[in-house]
């Protein structure tokens, strides 16, 4: 594992002296972490993607997460008029809150919404963590002004108050993905959390009996089903803006 890093320093190192600035996953791997789970992880994952007849490294990720289901996906592509396609499911290990989006500090509720990967965190006390822009435009209008909450992430080790948890050699492969994806060009990694997965039938009664006597609920489920259903049909996100209500509207 020394060796590792010395050599990710090693090739810092030259690239500063030929007047060429490391890349971003060059400088990730010089964390130790990151520099172990490369090691451990990364001629795996090429293989996975050759068997699956994708090109290595992704340019472009997509993750969504099922908070009923308790999965996350990982979709990849390599240029923006390709559709996503399913590289990886993980199982989410531990669940914080309930059905609903996040509104105030200290709620234990994982958000709902759409968000991007806005942090690397190689040094996490849950082993490795990537942050998310929660609160975003929607939830500074429609969550508690002062205390809306934050420190969202997506992370390792299995606990959670709020984050979503998956185990730790899952969160290394996403790492390195997600950090070749940045470091390709991707500077906001498209993260987007739903309720359940709109597809299944028992999850689809379980949210009907949550939001039956709440038709705020109600309302936004619906808004992030669109974006649901549309990924579905054409393996590309739309375009989401927020209203001055808060309310997310999906365009085509």
């Amino acid at each position: 594992m020394k060796r590792t890093i010395l050599a990710v320093l090693l090739i810092s190192c030259v690239s500063v002296v030929l007047g060429q600035q490391p890349n971003f996953y060059d400088l990730q791997r010089s964390q130790p972490r990151v520099a172990y789970a490369v090691k451990l992880k990364e001629d795996t994952l090429k293989k996975q993607f050759a068997a699956a007849g994708l090109q290595w490294p992704a340019k472009q990720i997509y993750v969504r997460s099922f908070k009923y289901d308790s999965q996350l996906e990982v979709w990849v592509r390599n240029a923006s008029n390709e559709n996503f396609k399913l590289f990886k499911t993980y199982r989410v290990c531990a669940m914080a809150g309930s059905i609903g989006p996040k509104r105030i500090s200290g709620d234990y509720q994982v958000p709902e919404g759409f968000y991007y990967i806005n942090e690397f965190n190689p040094r996490s006390v849950y082993h490795l963590s990537l942050g998310l822009n929660y609160p975003n435009a929607s939830d500074r209008i429609l969550s508690d002004s002062l205390k809306p909450g934050g420190d969202i992430y997506i992370h390792g080790s299995c606990v959670t108050v709020g984050c979503i948890p998956i185990q730790d050699s899952q969160i290394e492969e996403l790492y390195i993905l997600a950090a070749n994806a940045k470091s390709q060009g991707q500077d906001f990694i498209p993260v987007h959390i739903f309720p359940v997965r709109f597809s299944n039938a028992k999850s689809m009664d379980y949210l009907s009996r949550v939001t039956k006597d709440d038709q705020d609920l109600q309302h936004f489920a619906v808004k992030l089903k669109e974006v649901y259903d549309f990924f579905e049909k054409e393996k590309k996100l739309p375009l989401i803006s927020v209203n001055g209500k808060g309310e997310y509207v999906v365009m085509d």
